[in-house]
């Protein structure tokens, strides 16, 4: 099929290209001149030919993913069909979805995990839509998941997408905060405790292996005792959202709450913890953390658009 790829960063690059990969074809649209196939929204959907159309956006979540939804609303026609696969709000995405729907276009929000692995490795896709929506959108669905049925879900109406995303993200708050916490206890010891010896035998055979232990311990290969990062992780958005939701459906959620509580507490140059938390968030999206050294942050990828917070697998 044909997709127009809005957002060529970190994640909307390489999604484009595992796109490509399968054998589909892909025309990108980003403010940055790199990589772009076309140098603005007409020309994308121009590019694009007779509908219906489909279009993934993968620009910041907020305003920058507002303006893009309202110029294809103005620019798409019936039977086309737009999906958000990066984190905005449920609530946004449900919104909307009804603004497109008065205009005939579909609608489908793709929560999508993964990072800077997910060119090979695929993404897990939560899909939030309606059947005849998220159907149009299948095969590229398909393409960008990790294959086999696996890590891909239509998981309920407009909305449910990015619902189940900013839940995962959550949880993804608490597992960092666990193990930044189990590492820095480790550390401490007066045992003299080879540290990243003990994690790597919790890799295998162990009921807390996971693709996040597995990323503590590389970082701690690049980074041994990760004394050249600086303590400091973003709450960037879906872990508040996360227990914001929680509060108002009285679930309880001690865990994810208070590792996102974890990120509002100054940090000095000894916070473990939050060092090892700025190491995975590096790890796996890519995301910028600061070298004590040059007080500079450390983001190898170009965003779409500089100085906003990234996209897809961004704010965490």
């Amino acid at each position: 099929m044909k997709v127009g790829m809005i957002g060529l960063g970190r994640m909307g690059g390489n999604m484009a290209e595992r796109l490509r990969r399968a054998g589909h074809e892909v025309v990108g649209y980003a403010h940055s001149p790199v990589r772009r196939d076309v140098d603005s929204l007409p020309a994308l959907v121009e590019a694009l030919g007779a509908g219906p159309r489909v279009l993934w956006s993968m620009v910041p979540a907020g305003e920058a993913t507002e303006s893009t939804v309202t110029e294809l609303a103005g620019l798409l026609a019936a039977g086309d069909i737009v999906v958000d696969g990066g984190n905005s709000n449920y609530r946004d995405s449900i919104r909307r979805s009804e603004l497109l729907a008065e205009r005939g276009v579909g609608w489908v929000d793709a929560g999508t995990s993964g990072g800077v692995w997910g060119l090979d490795n695929g993404y897990a896709l939560m899909v939030g839509g309606t059947d005849e929506h998220v159907a149009a959108a299948w095969p590229a669905l398909e393409a960008l998941s990790p294959g086999g049925g696996e890590g891909l879900a239509h998981v309920g109406p407009p909305g449910a997408g990015h619902f189940t995303k900013m839940v995962h993200n959550g949880v993804e708050y608490g597992m960092m905060q666990a193990f930044a916490e189990g590492y820095a206890l480790l550390e401490a010891s007066e045992l003299g405790i080879d540290v990243p010896a003990g994690l790597r035998s919790w890799q295998h055979g162990s009921v807390v292996r996971s693709w996040l232990l597995d990323l503590l311990v590389k970082a701690l290969e690049e980074s041994p005792g990760l004394t050249d990062i600086a303590p400091r992780a973003a709450d960037s958005g879906e872990g508040r959202w996360t227990v914001e939701e929680a509060v108002r459906l009285g679930v309880a959620v001690p865990a994810i709450s208070a590792s996102l509580f974890a990120r509002f507490v100054s940090q000095d140059d000894d916070g473990a913890p939050m060092r090892a938390i700025a190491a995975l968030r590096n790890q796996f999206g890519g995301h910028a953390m600061v070298r004590l050294e040059a007080q500079e942050p450390k983001d190898p990828i170009d965003p779409v658009h500089p100085g906003q917070a990234p996209t897809g697998e961004g704010p965490k």
